[in-house]
């Protein structure tokens, strides 16, 4: 067993270091069969029989599981004892002066263990109502995942485990479980009625929840909360033709129900303005700081050599005098903060001086360019904002035909953020978008396929020494330093790898904008795709393939009549590496999720040696970390596909599936309650896509089962999972075609029905009126619901309700979960003016904050500052030792401004 295990070692190393695998076979196979004597007549030699003797499946999960369990134990203790003293890093949601207070959530106990019944009792839909619907949905993907899982365990493991146990082909330990060991082709159709019955339940569940779905997107969309939002109401149409960025013709295009249009603008050059103005700006700011804590550290320096020490000043005159007069007393002018023009050939200037001089240029010509943009002389781009009175009429433009020609016009979004558009590639017509496309998706395809070659070379790293034996030429790395060389070798990898798999989602979101893709939210849902494809072929795929082959091709080179049999045997004890991948997964990523670690750290460490102005204190302490949807729900969906794949094949598989998945669950649940805020909202629209991609796992799994079958020549289970295979995708093709319109659409009969409900909630006769008319449409939204009614339905049993989601998870039962009361959806008319401009036509001349000290040096670099630029000391100073502070517990400085919702 040893020497087998060496000789796929060795070609492990070999195919990993670039070299073909037939190369390799073509120059050791016939030797090592020879040295082994496994290619002779004795039938026994290297048999599969005698390499499960010695079967390492039971240990090498042990080994997985102790050193993980003892790591997640310890990140959980740590976990308990640091949440008590780092409230910012754990509980930041239940105090943090930047949420609005319907925002947070509530605090918990400061306990060690005694903020657990709080914890259980604050329910998942908390997430919905205080911060999205994806994280929401997210949390739901995951009950679900862990539910399927369950529920398989119990339809595959009371048949399916006596039934491999008793199988006959003589496998040991954890292999014994797995369908290898079944030797009679009759046992087969047990594995084929189970795989009907689970892979079955599957396509429910997908069915189901996307009807959940579906009836939660049109409750929430359909709220006073959200039709009211300005991006509800709003249609960016991409593409636009020439002739119509007329103002005047595309309100004639579509009618009386338009409100507002921003015909978007080529802002390259008020762009860079902007940002030299800013950039500016921040720049005297951090002078200004620099130059009051100067001041203030020499009177205290001063202080305690008995020296003078100016307390306040009472009156303005001596704030009046001279710029710099004050700082003067304690900071001599060659310490005064300065700068190079260029770096270190460029002249030396004073930096408050120069930067008010730049902004007494830059701010007018900003203003002026600003000024002509709003008034339509801008460059028009082909992108345009349509705002309409009500969310039905927006509805209707969205779902019509804009243009008579193919792909103009279109593709065309609704409820997009002001926030999330990314401007640059409004600027696209039809034919650079196709092409981008094109090439982005080709990148990716190719990227996800040779990503191997990279990883192949940080293993070739870690394994040095081995490669030195199969390429002699490489013996001088031998003469590396013992240390140089154990850094390359073990460190190296790591990092390495470590980089490349960070740069992966960095890339790929990358992709998405250069194909693209208009809205921060599309990036996301178009990263999903591409990261879960990636999750499935490298992850999953490949790995179950190489060690499937590794497993068996020593056999199959010296008894190649023997391959289906090996094969048959090794292809599902491939499941034993997911088993601990589960193991690894469940309780790494659970625990150091919770912990959090690296965050602190940063948070700590970067905050004390960078963040040197109130500003930058602020900005770290109250932005909080927030998910990417794109690289967050595949790797999730990927470890379901798995699970799914294997439900059959390795049906233990399941057991671990289920509680990594619902410990991942507890994880995110604690993060997303607590901790996380979401900054991209793509509606829920990536659920209904990770539920899609879990059908992968069903594929997958009626593909190998079928694959299996025909290695041990069982027709009769073929031909059943064929037709299986044949039924699955006439439902999904069918379930797809009647739920994508209710994907992206809302129905006009909800928008009736909606109205009523409101309308009766509130005590009030329903609206019989056209659809333009406003004071009908706002009379049933203006006044707060405070009761959203008795529940629609009698309370069913579990069973009844699991089977008619139509039925007991409807628009009017899930009404109930929206938010309500949540925020008034109000705007102000600049707000409202400016909300679909490009940021550069609408961002207004920063605030400068400083803190203030006891001389009035703050005071008087305000005053002469903010002749040329707002500045103000409030909220921030000094302690008795010097250092810098701000008001924390108000969390509201003066350059907090109040979110608004678009």
């Amino acid at each position: 067993m040893d020497t087998l295990n060496a000789f796929n070692s060795a070609i492990q190393r070999r195919y990993s270091s670039g070299l073909t695998l037939e190369h390799v076979i073509q120059r050791r196979a016939f030797s090592f069969c020879e040295e082994q004597n496994i290619a002779g007549d004795n039938p026994s030699a290297g048999s599969a029989q005698t390499s499960e003797k010695n079967d390492p499946s039971l240990s090498s999960f042990l080994s997985t599981l102790i050193p993980t369990a003892v790591l997640a134990f310890v990140f959980v203790s740590l976990f308990l004892l640091l949440r008590r003293k780092f409230k910012r890093n754990y509980e930041p949601r239940t105090f943090l002066g930047s949420l609005r207070p319907q925002e947070r959530s509530p605090a918990l106990p400061n306990g060690l263990l005694n903020w657990f019944g709080t914890f259980a009792k604050v329910p998942d839909s908390f997430v919905l109502n205080h911060q999205s619907l994806d994280g929401f949905l997210l949390l739901r993907y995951l009950k679900v995942a862990s539910a399927t899982c369950l529920v398989g365990c119990c339809i595959t493991w009371p048949v399916l485990f006596p039934v491999n146990i008793v199988g006959g082909r003589g496998l040991k330990q954890m292999n014994l479980l797995t369908m290898g060991n079944v030797a009679d082709k009759n046992r087969f159709y047990a594995h084929v009625f189970i795989a009907w019955i689970f892979l079955g339940f599957v396509f429910y569940m997908v069915a189901r929840e996307s009807i959940y779905y579906v009836n939660l997107r049109q409750a929430y969309l359909l709220s006073p909360l959200y039709s009211r939002r300005m991006s509800s109401r709003t249609v960016l149409f991409t593409s636009v033709p020439d002739e119509y960025l007329n103002e005047g013709i595309l309100r004639r295009m579509f009618g009386k129900g338009v409100k507002n249009l921003w015909i978007a603008n080529d802002c390259e050059e008020m762009e860079e303005l902007v940002e030299e103005r800013d950039k500016v700006a921040m720049k005297l700011e951090v002078a200004e700081t620099k130059l009051i804590k100067l001041a203030n550290a020499n009177r205290l320096k001063s202080t305690k050599k008995g020296g003078q020490n100016n307390g306040p000043l009472d009156h303005a005159d001596e704030a009046n005098g001279e710029s710099g007069s004050l700082a003067a007393k304690w900071v001599p002018t060659k310490k005064r903060p300065t700068h190079r023009l260029k770096p270190i050939i460029g002249k030396k200037v004073d930096t408050i001086n120069w930067c008010r001089s730049e902004l007494e240029r830059l701010i007018p010509k900003v203003d002026a360019l600003q000024a002509t943009h709003r008034a339509g002389n801008g460059k028009f781009i082909p992108s345009v904002f349509v705002e309409f009175y009500h969310q039905s009429e927006a509805q209707s433009a969205f779902q019509s035909l804009a243009h008579h020609h193919a792909l103009h016009m279109a593709p065309r979004f609704i409820g997009v953020n002001p926030d999330e558009v990314i401007w640059k590639n409004l600027k696209l017509k039809w034919p650079s978008r196709v092409i981008r496309n094109i090439l982005t998706i080709s990148f990716v395809v190719l990227l996800i396929v040779f990503w191997s070659i990279p990883v192949g070379f940080v293993g070739i790293l870690s394994n040095i020494q081995s490669l030195i034996q199969l390429a002699p030429w490489l013996s001088w790395l031998n003469k590396i330093p013992p240390t140089i060389f154990g850094l390359v070798q073990g460190l190296l990898p790591a990092v390495l790898l470590a980089v490349l798999m960070a740069l992966l989602p960095i890339i790929l979101r990358l992709m998405a904008k250069i194909g693209g893709a208009p809205t921060l939210s599309a990036v996301e849902l178009r990263t999903q795709n591409y990261y879960f494809g990636f999750q499935v072929v490298q992850v999953f795929l490949i790995t179950t393939l190489s060690s499937a082959a590794s497993a068996s091709v020593t056999g199959i080179l010296c008894k190649p009549m023997d391959a289906p049999n090996l094969l048959a045997e090794n292809i599902p004890k491939a499941s034993n590496f997911y088993i601990s991948y589960f193991v690894l997964q469940g309780l790494t990523i659970s625990s150091s999720a919770l912990l959090g670690i690296a965050g602190l750290i940063l948070f700590r460490l970067l905050g004390t040696f960078l963040d040197t102005t109130p500003r930058k204190m602020y900005k770290r302490w109250s932005t909080l970390s927030a998910l990417g949807w794109g690289t967050v729900f595949p790797v999730y969906t990927n470890l379901t596909v798995i699970a799914i794949t294997y439900s059959v094949i390795a049906p233990l598989v399941l057991g671990f599936a289920t509680i990594g998945l619902y410990l991942i669950y507890l994880a995110y649940r604690y993060n997303l309650l607590f901790v996380v805020n979401s900054h991209i909202d793509t509606q829920g629209l990536v659920y209904p896509r990770a539920l899609q991609q879990t059908t992968t796992g069903a594929y997958l799994a009626i593909v190998c089962l079928i694959g299996l079958f025909g290695i041990n020549t069982a027709p009769g289970p073929i031909v059943l999972m064929v037709i299986f295979l044949i039924f699955v995708i006439l439902f999904h093709l069918s379930l797809n075609a009647a739920l994508e319109p209710l994907l992206k659409y809302l129905p006009k009969s909800l928008e009736a029905e909606e109205q009523s409900l409101l309308a009766a909630e509130d005590g009030v006769a329903v609206p019989h009126s056209s659809g333009t008319d406003k004071s009908a449409f706002n009379s049933s939204t203006d006044s707060p619901r405070k009761d959203v009614g008795p529940a629609p339905h009698k309370k069913p049993n579990l069973i009844t309700k699991f089977l008619r989601p139509d039925i007991y998870t409807d628009y009017q039962t899930l009404r109930r979960l929206v938010p309500r009361g949540f925020a008034e959806i109000a705007y102000d008319p600049v707000v409202e003016r400016d909300a679909y401009y490009h940021p550069s036509i609408s961002s207004q001349t920063p605030l400068l904050w400083v803190p203030r000290d006891s001389m009035g040096v703050s005071r008087q670099e305000c005053l002469h500052s903010g002749k040329v630029i707002p500045m103000t000391d409030e909220g921030a100073g000094f302690n008795e030792k010097g250092k810098l502070t701000w008001d924390q517990e108000t969390a509201r400085p003066p350059i907090w401004e109040e979110k608004i919702y678009y």
